[in-house]
């Protein structure tokens, strides 16, 4: 009998511990990223999206990449959420993954919305998954390393709570700021137009270079297992909400471009 307990045990845990590598930004990030994306979008791009949508919301779609995680026939989009390469290596020179990345993904995703070939279907789905791909393109942590798989591996406390560099990032922050993902959206900051033009500049590969360079500090932000708490939010959170606003408004940039 405890033999059969202590397998249950096991195989609990060691399943919890691979969902746990494919976490990304929680659900009132990505939906923040997705509400922020709608204040910036032109007004042609709204009406083709809403179409596109039936009305759902980019907030609402935001999610939609994690939650098929669950049918295994989406199975080979899993990669598509993350890139991993070197602190001090780049991506091009980078061992690739030959089931493709976010880069790959996000490409893949923003062509099938460009093709007039393509089904509604494909579009839509595409779509629903730019949204996302896009979210978790402004987490440092799925820009991370590969050995320690963005950060899954480094365990640390979060206020004498078990858990692991990723999911700082993804969620504790977040939650423990407590504010909804309309709240997060509402309360971006104010940019200028000169300010919004330079978040917009440049192109995926330049914004997955320029998460990287927060993905460096992120590293070197802790130690295996310490107890991160109020002076770790502090610094970092800011980061957070800036990270969903550029995403936001990159992802606007990119619908913009291709419903023009």
């Amino acid at each position: 009998m405890k033999i059969r307990l202590l397998f249950i045990l096991s195989y609990i845990f060691i399943t919890s511990s691979s969902f746990a590598t494919d976490d990304i930004w929680g659900p009132t990030g990505h939906r923040a990223t997705g509400k922020i994306a709608e204040m910036h979008l032109t007004k042609k791009a709204k009406r083709q999206i809403d179409k596109l949508l039936k009305g759902e919301s980019l907030a609402f779609v935001s999610t939609y990449a994690d939650q098929i995680k669950s049918d295994r026939k989406y199975s080979k989009y899993y990669p598509w959420h993350y890139v991993n390469f070197p602190l001090d290596g780049s991506y091009e020179t980078s061992e690739k993954n030959p089931k493709g990345d976010i880069v790959t993904g996000v490409a893949h995703c923003v062509n099938v919305l460009k093709d007039k070939n393509s089904t509604l279907e494909d579009k839509r789905f595409f779509l629903k998954m730019l949204v996302h791909f896009m979210g978790d393109l402004h987490q440092p942590m799925h820009i991370g390393q590969k050995e320690d798989k963005g950060g899954n591996t480094i365990q640390v406390q979060w206020f004498k709570r078990g858990t692991n560099l990723h999911r700082v990032w993804d969620e504790n922050m977040i939650e423990e700021w407590n504010m909804s993902y309309l709240e997060l959206a509402n309360n971006a900051e104010d940019l200028s137009k000169e300010q919004i033009k330079a978040i917009e500049k440049g192109s995926v590969i330049d914004w997955v270079y320029d998460t990287h360079k927060i993905t460096k500090k992120v590293y070197k932000s802790v130690k295996q297992g310490e107890n991160l708490r109020y002076r770790y939010s502090y610094v970092y959170f800011p980061i957070v909400r800036q990270q969903l606003q550029k995403g936001g408004i990159r992802l606007a940039k990119l619908l913009n471009d291709i419903f023009c």
